[in-house]
This record gives structure tokens, sequence and C-alpha cells, in this order.
């Protein structure tokens, strides 16, 4: 976002820009963030081209976003300055390739950059490839993947979950994330996702046991040896997901609309935070807005995202998938008002900020789509404390939407609750979001509600991808929230080995226009399922 806009503050901003402008080869790199702890390097698509004749190497796979009807973001990382080009084609043989010279990556975005391609046909599957030239004209090896354009018509086919490589559950030595694999496996035309993409504040040990007595291996790294405190920290975190081969073979042919949430910085942040009087273990740094500039950087560099895209420059955006689909990715994180406001009797901004809110009002009442999906990385009516509340005392701060009062609207359901009011007359709206790791269905009615001034819609649930699942959580009456499935384990932090890993996927019919949404396993196993008819 631009710094003028900021919600945290343009000293930190500045303190973020000078740091981490050295960029480091990727031979370094992966030995620093991708060995296992028996010393063998951990499977890169970079190997040792970048060693060969003075050429540039492609270090950590390619990646796409944010897909229109023309085209998409392609995303990249080279070890050394080079400039990026992308070729398009209609089969994998490229046999007739258009060319694309992309953005020269360099040491300020820590080699990392994103090129978006346009002028291509919609609905149709866009085979790409990158190449780095370097300075010295010299080539990379090209990597390749696939897209699809938005269609003009047609069946729409997506996925949604979050949470990765949490509670110290990293890539596992014996198999690493296999359900991104499974992800890729099921072909879909994108994926949402929804927030947690790292755990910064979540170091990642040797080992680790699980509930079950058996002990996890996990792939280590030095980025993830200690909690997130620089800006070369947070871009390691991000460097780290991507040593998985299911990742990276995910990232190439999937393209990914993605949010951020807590663990992108720490545990249930908030602009204007201090760390100073809580115990959060390893951290030196109080700042939260300072993490946060950090955070928000790499995030960036190591995203295929382009935030002059979205709304103000900012991180909400709206990604309009053809006649029967428009998904509004809010920003639930950089705006929210303090946890321990939750009980305010007055709207000060909410979780949303006032603009956002007014901009998710004027979208979904002006969208023309048969179906508006609102990515929400946090939860409407899962009650979820802050882990600052004091469960001797009851809860003193809340992370999310609700509180668990069952009445009138307060703290952020106020926003909320004008949001529901004002566009109770808009067909078709559905929520998805992950952050409480597991997966569920929640219906809404006024007819349950404390608060009745809306239409009934659903809310879904899916994650964790790759970290702890936890057993479900209360909900909150105000809005009439009921669970109508639940798939979550018994005992909390349970290991990614044992089960209750999930992604959900959505389909929408173009004959029908009906929206079915399944919620699945980590194999791809459908768990539950509901189809919902257009009105």
């Amino acid at each position: 976002m631009p710094l003028s806009d900021s919600p945290f503050s343009r000293r930190t901003a500045l303190r973020a820009g000078a740091a981490g402008a050295l960029l480091v080869p990727a031979g370094a790199l992966l030995s620093a963030c991708g060995t296992s702890s028996d010393g063998a390097a951990a499977s890169s698509s970079a190997g040792s081209t970048g060693l060969v004749r003075g050429r540039p190497s492609l270090t950590h796979g390619i990646a796409s976003g944010d897909p229109r009807t023309d085209g998409a973001l392609v995303w990249a990382r080279s070890d050394t300055p080079a400039r990026m080009i992308v070729e398009t084609a209609s089969s994998e043989s490229f046999s007739d390739p258009r060319r694309f010279e992309g953005p020269k990556l360099d040491p300020l975005s820590d080699g990392a950059g994103r090129f978006r391609i346009t002028g291509l046909e919609p609905g149709q599957t866009v085979h790409y490839r990158v190449t780095l030239e370097g300075e010295n004209g010299a080539l990379s090896e090209p990597r390749a993947g696939t897209f699809r354009t938005a269609p003009a018509a047609g069946n729409v086919k997506f996925l949604w979950s979050g949470d990765v490589v949490g509670q110290g559950w990293g890539i596992n030595r014996d198999g690493g994330m296999a359900i991104m694999g499974a992800m890729a496996d099921a072909r879909p035309d994108f994926f949402i996702h929804s927030g947690d993409a790292i755990y910064a504040d979540n170091p990642v040990p040797e080992t680790q046991k699980q509930n079950d007595g058996n002990t996890y291996r996990n792939v280590t790294a030095a980025a993830k040896n200690q909690v997130a405190q620089t800006l070369d920290d947070f871009r390691g975190n991000f460097a780290y997901n991507l040593l998985d081969e299911h990742y990276r073979r995910f990232a190439a042919t999937v393209p990914q609309l993605i949010q951020w949430d807590d663990h992108e910085v720490i545990n249930n942040w908030y602009p204007g935070e201090s760390l100073a009087g809580q115990k959060r273990k390893g951290y030196t740094e109080t700042d939260v807005n300072k993490l946060a500039e950090y955070s928000y950087r790499a995030w960036r560099e190591w995203q295929p995202v382009q935030p002059t895209d979205a709304a103000d420059g900012r991180l909400y955006r709206k990604i309009s998938y053809g006649p029967l689909l428009d998904v509004f990715v809010l920003d639930m994180r950089s705006y929210k008002d303090p946890n321990p406001n939750n009980w305010a009797t007055t709207d000060d901004g909410g979780i949303l900020g006032a603009k956002q809110t007014q901009w998710l009002i004027d979208g979904l009442s002006g969208s023309t789509a048969t179906w508006k999906v609102v990515a929400n990385d946090l939860p409407l009516s899962i009650v979820v404390p802050d882990s600052l509340s004091d469960p001797k005392d009851g809860p003193k701060s809340m992370e999310a939407v609700a509180q668990g009062e069952n009445g009138t609207p307060l703290g952020r359901e106020i926003a909320f609750s004008r949001i529901l009011s004002r566009t109770k007359d808009v067909k078709n709206i559905v929520y998805l979001t992950a952050d409480v790791h597991y997966t569920a269905a929640i219906s809404y009615h006024p007819d349950k509600a404390t608060y009745q001034d809306f239409s009934p819609f659903w809310e879904f649930v899916s994650g964790p991808l790759n970290a702890g699942a936890f057993p479900k959580s209360p909900l909150d009456g105000t809005f009439g929230a009921q669970y109508e499935f639940v798939h979550a384990p018994d005992t909390p932090n349970t290991s990614p080995a044992e089960g209750f890993q999930h992604f959900g996927e959505v389909t929408i019919d173009s004959g029908s226009r009906a929206l079915t949404v399944n919620l699945r396993d980590a194999k791809g196993a459908s768990l539950y399922a509901k189809e919902l008819t257009p009105a």
C-alpha cells in the first residue's frame, strides 16, 4: 500500500526499505533456509544452474495470481540481477509462444518480481514458462506452469484454505506438504489463500512430539530457528514454504488470490499494538507496526500479488471471474481496532475500517455476477479469544468479529450488522474463511438471531493446510449462526500427520448456476457437501 495510506508508521517503513538490500545467491539461501537436519539439501528447482557460465537461476519455482479474463500475474525470483522473460502458449510444446519482457529482478525486491500477462483469450488454459536473462546475456533454465484465464462463460471451480507451517509443524521430512499436491491434482481454476501463509512467530524444530506419541520430523531452516523480527527473517519464512516440492508444483499450476492474517506478523496482532509487558517468547522488538512493515514488504515480494491492482493500492480487492462469480478479498488485519475493544457499544472502524466497510457494501450491491463470494480471513461468528485473555477471569480481548455475548451487536459486529443489513436484498452471497484450524459449515438465519435485519446466508470454514488442528470453538448467536457440520479433533494441536488437515472446494455449474461446496480432507476426499440454488 502507498506509505501515505499505510496504517503503520512511515518511520518503520523507511527502516524496512533500508534492510535486506544485499541479494543472497540462491545456493547460499538454500543452504541457510532449506537444509535438512542430516545435511541434505531440501528439494529445490534451483539446483546448481546459477554456477554454470554465470547463468541466473530461478530459486523457488514460479507462481501465478489474481487471474483475469485476459491474463494473470506471474511471479518468479532470481539469484542474481536478471530480466524476467515470460512466454505463453496454448500447449506445453510451446510451438508458437508469445513472448513478454518483464521487469528486472534486483536486490531491492530480494530478487523477486512479478509481471501481469495481458491480451489472452478468456476461459483458456494457458501454458507459461519463465526464463531469466542475466546482465551478461546468459539465460537460466526455464520453469513452466499453467494458469486459466477467467471465463466469459462456462463452469467455475476453485479451492480455498489457509494456515501453513503453524505451531512448529513444518515441511514433513517423510512426505512433505502432501495436501498441496492433492490441491494441485484437483485442477481448480484458482485458489483463495485465506491467510496465515506463514507463521512468522512459530519456529520449526528438528523434531516435535505428536499427540499420538509419534515423532514428527521437520525439514529445518535457519530462517525458522527463531521468531521473525527482521526483513530477512520474514523473507526467509516465505522462502521456507517453497522448499516443498508439492507447494512448488501447486504454485506453478494454480493461480492464487492471497490474503494475509495475523501469523504473517505475530499471533492476533493489530495496528499500534506494543509487545511491551506481554509474554511473547523470543521477541526483543516490541513495536508491532515495525514488524508489520517488514512482513508486508516480504509478503508483496514473495507472493504473486500486485497491490496496485487492489482498492487504493491496499490488500482488499475484487476479482471478477466471469458472469457467474465475483470474489471480494478482504483485509481484516490492517485496519483492525484493538482486540480489547470488541465490547464497544459504538462503531469506531471495527475490523475493516470505515472505507473498506463501505467498499464491500457498494461492491456487493453493485455486483452483477450470479454469486458473490466474500473471502473473510477471520470468521464472523466463531468465538476466537485473544491469547491475552485469562481463562480464570474470562475473556479480556477478542481476536475475530464475535465476542460470545449473543445479544445486540457489539464492537466489530456493529460494522458487520450494517454490511448484512445494507446487502440483505443482494442475492447469493457466500462467506469463506479459515483461521480456526478445522473445517465447518455454518448457516445464518434471522429467525435464530438476536439481530434480525438481514437475509439468510452461509459461511464455510476450511483449514489448516499444514499446521496444528484444534477442537471446534463456540458460536456467537447475534446473527443466528448454527453449525451444520464440523470436522475437528478432540485434542488441541493435532499434527498434520494425525489428520484433520483440510481444503474447501467450490464449483458453479454454468447450466443450473448452482454453487456446490465440498469440504475435503488432506487427500481430497469429500467430508461434507452443500448445494446452494441461486435466488
